[in-house]
């Protein structure tokens, strides 16, 4: 039997996770040309980069809710074997998709987070052509906190498949009822 309280817990630090890569999403950093005070040349001038610190948080939680739910699975590593039937082939699956989807949130979160701290720091003479100041694509931290929800509803799924295919807690021991002989 799936465990409610691992459950609710791997949910929290999902939306955690999410809610930190949508703010990341709302705060990427923006870039504005200033010319200097003598008119001699341009620099990009950066905003706050709280999203960088957003998106590396979020990373980190996800990384945790999935970490909890490996430790607890055994990640079908370590164990007794699962009982055979549809819930271990479902649980199989879920964990090959779960990873998958895992993967793409923490490189999108992470490539998010370094392109976000990225700033030019050259600048040009007044005259010439303005500079490049390089921002993150808008959509890169959005993509993030898909792949987290995609991730937190996989990971759940595979953890009620998992204890299914495991075998629940049972109070009365390997059998509820009376052994019974054969009839001659």
């Amino acid at each position: 039997m799936a465990s409610k309280l691992l459950m609710v817990i791997v949910f929290v630090l999902d939306l955690i996770a999410f809610v930190l890569a949508v703010a990341a999403e709302q705060r990427r950093s923006t870039a504005k040309i200033i010319n200097d005070s003598n008119m001699e040349y341009n620099y990009c001038f950066y905003d706050s980069d709280i999203a960088t610190g957003y998106g590396v948080g979020a990373f980190l939680f996800l990384a945790v809710s999935q970490g909890i739910i490996m430790v607890v699975s055994r990640c079908f590593c370590c164990g007794k074997a699962l009982n055979p039937g549809g819930s271990r082939a479902c649980a199989v699956i879920l964990f090959i998709i779960c990873w998958l989807i895992f993967l793409i949130a923490e490189l999108c979160l992470f490539a998010g987070s370094v392109r976000n701290a990225y700033h030019t720091r050259y600048r040009t003479f007044y005259g010439d052509s303005p500079p490049s100041c390089q921002t993150l694509r808008k959509g890169v931290f959005g993509a993030g906190a898909a792949f987290i929800l995609f991730t937190g509803i996989v990971s759940e799924f595979y953890y009620v498949s998992y204890s299914k295919a495991r075998g629940g807690y049972n109070p009365y021991g390997p059998e509820a009822g009376l052994g019974m002989g054969t009839y001659k």
